[in-house]
């Protein structure tokens, strides 16, 4: 399984992993170690180190990925390789379409902003080109979490129908993640989990935390949830600081006890117009009971069920986003409500078990 980093792996695959090796498969995961290999062995697992940097575009490095993984799968043919994330399917594709490594599990898990309208058509393009070349092969399938990824995969004839599996999401653990009422609290908490990216909506969010700020300062809390990002062009921590007050508006930096922030928020506000696969942590506040406001945009519109669980607002309206998310504060009915909806919506579609048992059926499927 070749994952971007281990703390993605431990938040987001952890569970396949262990249900694949308990099922008979000799698993090793291929991540670049943040300082958690020890967390990933502990659980039986294998790792190997890759040399990558997610959010980089040096072509040096881009070259040492690629180079690895061509040596990785020069000596082990007779494997299934899982590709998690698009450059991993990019340059993992590339190695296993010339090694001919025996079977190989693309999931598409959003594609961020190279296929964004602001991006340049020139690398999109190029990437879909190498995309046809690496998946013209046999013995491939491809997961997608949301429709419009399939669609454009589809319509760029890098997939065929039959080699695309649809599961929407990573899942979540509903008995770990389960349905808790909100806190009886003064303060209304609002939370936003995820890397400060400008195109997660960081800026959107506080814009529309200081349109509420006459009215709520003192009642309402802003919790920003998230570690900085290598991308160059992402928010740098002395902005964070200058915007963050750390009172009405807090950054709380990366943190590993997402599920207590849940438990003590009351509204989920993530208005992203990255292009999401579905986010995570919003599947995560569905399970916990939690309204969500959250843009009308690919991924993050899976979901919510506009007016049921949450609002879709439009993105970039900060507007938009302040008058929904003052709707919810002023309205504890309306939050139990729609937070009752979003456990029935984890329930229904989101349940891990179901997202398991889907990828060991893939897994299955290669080896024979």
């Amino acid at each position: 399984m070749i994952v971007n980093e281990d703390r993605f792996f431990l938040s987001h695959r952890k569970d396949i992993a262990i249900a694949a090796q308990k099922d008979g498969w000799d698993v090793t995961i291929v991540c670049k170690d943040t300082g958690r290999r020890k967390e990933v062995e502990a659980l039986g697992l294998k790792m190997e180190e890759l040399p990558i940097n997610p959010t980089g575009t040096n072509l040096l490095q881009e070259f040492n990925t690629f180079r690895f993984l061509y040596h990785l799968y020069r000596n082990n043919r007779q494997v299934l390789v899982h590709h998690v994330g698009l450059k991993n399917i990019l340059w993992g594709g590339l190695a296993a379409k010339l090694t001919r490594v025996k079977g190989v599990v693309n999931a598409v898990s959003g594609l961020g902003v190279v296929f964004s309208k602001d991006s340049s058509s020139l690398m999109s393009k190029g990437i879909l080109q190498l995309l046809r070349f690496t998946h013209h092969r046999n013995n491939i399938q491809v997961i997608f979490q949301n429709r419009e990824d399939e669609a454009l995969f589809i319509q760029n004839r890098i997939v065929k129908p039959e080699q695309v599996v649809f599961i929407k999401g990573s899942g979540v653990d509903l008995k770990e993640y389960q349905y808790t009422p909100e806190q009886d609290d003064k303060i209304i908490k609002i939370l936003f989990t995820a890397r400060m990216v400008k195109e997660k909506g960081v800026n959107v969010l506080i814009d529309a935390a200081e349109l509420l700020r006459k009215d709520y300062e003192g009642r309402v809390e802003f919790w920003l949830c998230g570690g900085l990002s290598n991308n160059p062009k992402a928010i740098k921590q002395a902005e964070l600081e200058k915007l963050c007050d750390g009172k009405y508006i807090k950054w709380l930096g990366y943190r590993d006890d997402v599920k207590q922030l849940l438990v003590q928020s009351h509204i989920m506000a993530f208005p992203s117009y990255y292009r999401e696969g579905v986010p995570k942590s919003l599947i995560e506040a569905c399970a916990i009971g939690r309204p969500i406001v959250t843009t009308n945009s690919i991924g993050c519109k899976d979901t919510v069920d506009d007016g049921v669980n949450g609002y879709l607002i439009p993105i970039k309206d900060s507007i938009a986003l302040a008058g929904r998310i003052k709707q919810l504060i002023d309205n504890k009915e309306l939050r139990e409500t729609m937070g009752k909806a979003s456990r029935k919506k984890a329930e229904k579609e989101f349940a891990i078990d179901d997202v398991i048992q889907k990828h060991l059926k893939i897994y299955e499927q290669h080896s024979a």
